[in-house]
Parts: structure tokens; sequence; C-alpha cells
């Protein structure tokens, strides 16, 4: 059912022809997944949402199958062979909606996956009025002219304004006006093929979640700036093993077994970092049927995971750990553990925190036959100050 109830019959037009080289992906952008969907399906299922009927989408010609997985589901989309240019597909969109004639079009990037709907209903609402629409924000900035490295004047900002989309048009006149494009130089939106036409753009606002994926860091930063994961793992005593508790050898009667070197507060803290990146646990990355890691030392497996987070975009807020036993008493060694966790993980002491309880000789660790360890972890996007 259409959001907007009262508003005019419109299409749509999506162009996703491009091949997004600039976002360095390893799909084109509009196929990547972001926030849980292909960055394309989010407008496409906005558009529909709103009453869009019919939804045309413009793709490469190669890329049939990547749209049709993106957008699997989805009533009333029309596919439609892209140009070499925005232009060229915006065209190939219109001619494909001739046979349905509709009253309005929007015009929209398939970069900008977050579409507001009342955006939507500001464009369309506009073109009672006017034979297009285009949704803007104001420049804030102050506009330097510049030529050799050297400041030569500003600009007037208030007279200028940061074009998004989508942009709404009269059916009619937009098909007139790119039939009779031949400009020189690729028009870089459809206002300004309009405008070409002689034909009067009205502007509304726009809104900054319209923000449009171009390159790499633009998919980063709109990862969560903190992430959380849990961890949690148990080992039993043994006679004639070592004791590893938080990275520091204990003196201790028995140690604990395990394929390595069975650092329970360790891995802790490596499923907690795993957790809070969605990748895997610790058992994923160091299976212990692998005889790599028979003995190995627990460190090398939290300073991966860290470098697993790192390649994800993010850093290490905190690390807070929680051991329990009966035996051995903790509190002597929680500033050793500390500083070996801070220095494995790579982050400030201040940032580690360790500490101990028991379970009141209740179960396997009251009764001295294991030692238990949870862990959280906070991790904190790289470029988030």
């Amino acid at each position: 059912m259409p959001q907007f109830a009262d508003t005019p019959r419109f299409a749509a037009i999506i162009v996703a022809a491009g091949t997004g080289s600039r976002a360095g992906q390893s799909l084109p952008k509009q196929y990547v997944r972001w926030r849980g969907k292909p960055v394309l399906r989010h407008s496409a299922e906005t558009l529909l949402a709103a009453g869009a009927q019919p939804l045309a989408v413009a793709i490469a010609p190669d890329a049939a199958d990547l749209a049709r997985e993106a957008l699997a589901g989805l009533d009333s989309i029309i596919l439609v062979d892209g140009g070499a240019t925005r232009r060229a597909s915006v065209a190939a969109g219109l001619e494909a909606l001739a046979g349905e004639r509709p009253e309005h079009v929007l015009i929209h990037d398939a970069a900008r996956p977050t579409l507001p709907q009342p955006v939507i209903a500001r464009v369309l609402a506009a073109l009672d009025d006017h034979p297009g629409a285009i949704p803007a924000l104001p420049v804030v900035d102050t506009i330097a002219r510049t030529k050799d490295g050297i400041m030569t004047g500003q600009e007037d900002r208030t007279a200028l304004a940061r074009v998004q989309t989508p942009q709404g048009f009269r059916y009619a006149d937009i098909l007139s006006a790119h039939r009779a494009w031949d400009g020189d130089e690729e028009p870089t939106d459809d206002a300004q093929v309009l405008r070409a036409e002689g034909k009067e753009v009205a502007v509304v606002a726009g809104d900054e979640r319209l923000a449009k994926l171009t390159f790499a860091q633009d998919f980063a930063m709109q990862a969560p700036p903190v992430r959380t994961g849990t961890g949690f793992d148990v080992h039993a005593l043994a006679e004639g093993e070592d004791l590893w508790l938080g990275g520091c050898k204990i003196d201790h009667d028995k140690g604990l077994a395990g394929h390595s070197d069975a650092d329970v507060a360790l891995h802790a803290l490596v499923d907690a970092i795993l957790g809070a990146i969605g990748n895997g646990d610790i058992g994923t990355h160091f299976p212990p049927s692998d005889a790599r890691w028979k003995g190995a030392s627990s460190g090398q497996f939290l300073q991966h995971a860290v470098s697993l987070a790192s390649e994800a975009g993010y850093r290490v807020g905190n690390l807070d750990l929680t051991i329990i036993c009966e035996a051995p008493k903790i509190g002597p060694h929680k500033d050793t553990m500390r500083e070996k966790i801070a220095e494995l993980a790579g982050i400030q002491i201040d940032a580690v925190s360790v500490k101990a309880t028991t379970t009141e000789k209740l179960g396997f660790t009251g009764r001295g036959e294991g030692i238990a360890a949870q862990a959280a972890a906070t991790l904190i996007r790289e470029d988030f100050q």
C-alpha cells in the first residue's frame, strides 16, 4: 500500500549501471551488502513502499544476475540495460517507462541507500507547481576559488546548495528533454537536462541521511562507531600441566588442560573480540584438530584477534575479564595480567580490567576441577574520535 495515497501516480528510476571503482569493493558498490542488504535494495524497497509503480533499474548489461539477486522478491521491477554514461542510463530508463506513461517520475542514484520518505513527499509535492524538483542542502563551509594552489576569491555560499537525489519530474517533460539533449558535455544530473530545455526546477529541503557512498571509507564510516562482544571459556585443571592465566605463568599444583597452553582467560578475550566483529570464535581460527596449535601460546591468538579487528576497521577500546575459580588466588597476579594483556592487545593498561570471583564452592569451579573465564570487549571504529 503506497504511503502517500494522495500523490499522483509516479514511476521511479534507479541508476545502478556504474562500476563504483572508487569504492574499493570486490563488487560494484550497488551490490555490496550494507547494513544487512545490498546497497541497491535499500532505496528500491523505499521507493516501492512510497508507491513507485513501476520501478526501472538501469544496470550494466553484464550485471543482470547480481541485480536479480539483490532485488529478489520485489515486485514491479523492470531491469534496463544502462548506457556508458549516467545520462544514457537515465534515458534508457525513461524509454522503458514510455508504455506506462506515468504522470511523474523520480530518478535516484543507487549509491544513496538511505532515502527518507519525507524527502520523496516533498519532491513529489513540488511537482504540482513545477516541471522538476530537486532535494538540496545548504553549503555551510566557505567555498574558495583557487588557482595554482593560491586562493583567488570566494563564492557566496548562500547562493549555493548541495544537490541530492531523488530528483522528480513531470514524466513528459524530462523524457522530451533527454530526447532533445545535445550538450557538448555530459550533464551531472537530470535537473541540468531539464533546465537546458528552459524548464524551471524547484528546490526542496534534502536530508543529511541521503549521503552518497563513493569511497571505501564511506562504507567503513557506515559501520557502527562502537561494537561489543562477549566471550566465555572453561578448561579442566590437571596434574602435570603448567598454569597459564592472562598470559602469565602462575605457580600452582595443577595446570589447565587443552590443545594449546589452555589459557582460559585469553581464550575468553579472543572470543569477545571475534564476537564484536562477527568473525566466528577461537575454534574457527585455531581448531584443536590442527597440530600447529599444540601447546601454542594463547598470546598469539589474542594478537590475531586484534589484527582481525583492525582489518575490519576497529581498534580495541577496552577489555573486561573475570576469572572464576577457587584457587589459585588471582589478586596477587591481577596487575601483571593487565600489563601482559595490554601489551598483547596494543592498548593502555587502564583499558584492561581483570577481576576474579568464586562460586562459593559450588559446581566444577567450586570443587577445584577447572577454571572458567568470561570477558567483554569494546571495539571503537578507527576513524571515530
